[in-house]
Parts: C-alpha cells; sequence; structure tokens
C-alpha cells in the first residue's frame, strides 16, 4: 500500500476551510494533508455525528490547529457563518476547499426534477455559495488567499447514468476559470482538480463492485486513486508554490479532455 509523503510545511501559518471533510473521502484526506502541511484547518460538513467523529481524530494528532463548524452548502446562511465562525477563530481565511458535491446513477429518462436539482444545487451552487462568501472574507482581510474546488473528469467526458453529475462538475470548471479571472485583481487565486476515481467506501452506494473496478481499469497505472493522492495536489494548489497558477482545472488522473 502506497503511504502519503511527510508534510513539507507548504501551507505554515495558513489558515483552510474544507467543506464536507467528514467521513473517509477526499475531503477527510484534505483536512488531512492539510495539518501535516503545518495549516490551521477549520472542518465542515452536513453531517453532524461524522463531523465530531472528524474533529476528535484530527484534533487529537493536532491539537489547537481544528476547529469544527456544521454546515449544508445549500443553505446561504450556513455558508455565511461558517466563513464567518473560520475567520473569527483563527482570526482570517487564507484557503477554501469546495469539496461538497453529490453524486447518483440514473438515466436521463428516469430522473426527476428533484434529483437534477439536489445534484446542482450541492456539487455547483452550493460550489457557488461558499466562494462568494470566502471571496468577499479574503477580499476584505486582504493579503490574496487561494480557493481550490473539487470537479472531475466527469466535467470532460461522458459516462452513462450521470448526467446530472457531470453537468455540475463541468459548472464547477467553467466557474473555476471565470472566478479566477475576477479574484486576481486581489491576489486570489482560484484552481480546480478534476479526480477520476478516488477509493472510498461511500462509492459503492452509488455504483457496484464491478463498474467501478472496470472504471480503474481504465486508469494509466489500472487502480483508483487513493484520497491523499488527491489531496497533495489540493494542498499544492492551495500553497505558495502554486503562485503564477490559477483558473486552471488539474485532472488527478490519466484522462484529460
Amino acid at each position: 500500500m502506497l503511504e502519503p509523503p511527510a508534510g513539507r510545511g507548504l501551507l505554515e501559518g495558513k489558515v483552510v476551510v474544507v467543506t464536507a471533510a467528514a467521513g473517509a473521502g477526499i475531503g477527510s484526506a484534505v483536512a488531512e494533508r492539510c495539518l501535516d502541511e503545518g495549516a490551521r484547518v477549520v472542518l465542515s460538513d452536513s453531517h453532524e455525528r461524522r463531523l465530531g467523529e472528524a474533529f476528535e481524530r484530527h484534533g487529537r494528532s493536532s491539537p489547537g490547529r481544528v476547529w469544527q463548524v456544521p454546515c449544508d452548502v445549500t443553505d446561504e446562511a450556513a455558508v455565511r457563518e461558517l466563513i464567518s465562525a473560520a475567520a473569527g477563530r483563527f482570526g482570517r481565511i487564507d484557503v477554501l476547499v469546495n469539496n461538497a458535491g453529490l453524486g447518483g446513477n440514473r438515466p436521463v429518462a428516469e430522473m426527476a426534477d428533484e434529483e437534477w436539482a439536489r445534484v446542482l444545487d450541492v456539487t455547483l451552487t452550493g460550489t457557488f455559495r461558499c466562494t462568494r462568501a470566502a471571496l468577499r472574507r479574503m477580499i476584505e482581510q486582504g493579503g490574496g488567499g487561494a480557493i481550490v474546488n473539487n470537479a472531475s473528469v466527469l466535467g470532460w467526458r461522458a459516462q452513462a447514468g450521470q448526467a446530472h453529475y457531470a453537468a455540475a462538475k463541468a459548472g464547477v470548471m467553467a466557474f473555476t476559470r471565470c472566478a479566477a479571472l475576477e479574484a486576481a485583481a486581489h491576489g486570489i487565486r482560484v484552481n480546480a482538480v478534476a479526480p477520476s476515481l478516488a477509493e472510498h467506501p461511500f462509492l459503492e452506494r452509488v455504483m457496484s463492485r464491478p463498474e467501478l473496478d472496470e472504471l480503474a481499469g481504465r486508469e494509466a497505472f489500472g487502480r483508483a486513486a487513493l484520497p491523499w493522492e488527491v489531496a497533495t495536489v489540493v494542498a499544492f494548489l492551495a500553497s505558495d508554490y502554486a503562485s503564477y497558477l490559477t483558473g486552471e482545472v488539474i485532472s488527478v488522473s490519466s484522462q484529460h479532455p
């Protein structure tokens, strides 16, 4: 089993907010990577029990550098409170990682309006809400900042049953590019990662094991990414090593547009 590399202080002193940071997927891996790189991290998630468990887990290994704020990204008031509470706890916000997203597996002909709307509200509009709130805070406090959005290779390619999710992730890519141009004047960078398949337990709730194995077989390494492998790219984009990189979507996969 591959192991994540040791931290190198890439985010030393920075304050990072991560949405959908509970559970065992990319969000939790991003939080852990950012802590390993020296950041102070605000964990957020709509699932309060899992959020509390994540807070306890990360807090044991990084005491004093972790905080938690429950947030449903479809609730504008909750998003404002997340950003306000994070800045209130640690004094400022340097990085926002928009990880919240919702998938599913439904053919277009069988998809209800409500299912389509829910996926786009969480995945695309939620990214917009959190970015808007973070940009307002970053602009007000000065000093620049970085936003990293979680997109997907499905924003580039087609897959049956994924029209709502693919449309949302394609929207995240376009939103990233536009927001980057607007934020550049304030020294704020906006980029995205586009994973293909990151192995975690929740995937089997929406896709069968044979489907997942078939998708993994399409990758250059013949396997799915581990969540920490995506998280290391997020940490790079959040860091000053990416100081001249904005409006980009980085494929964490062998798949490209």
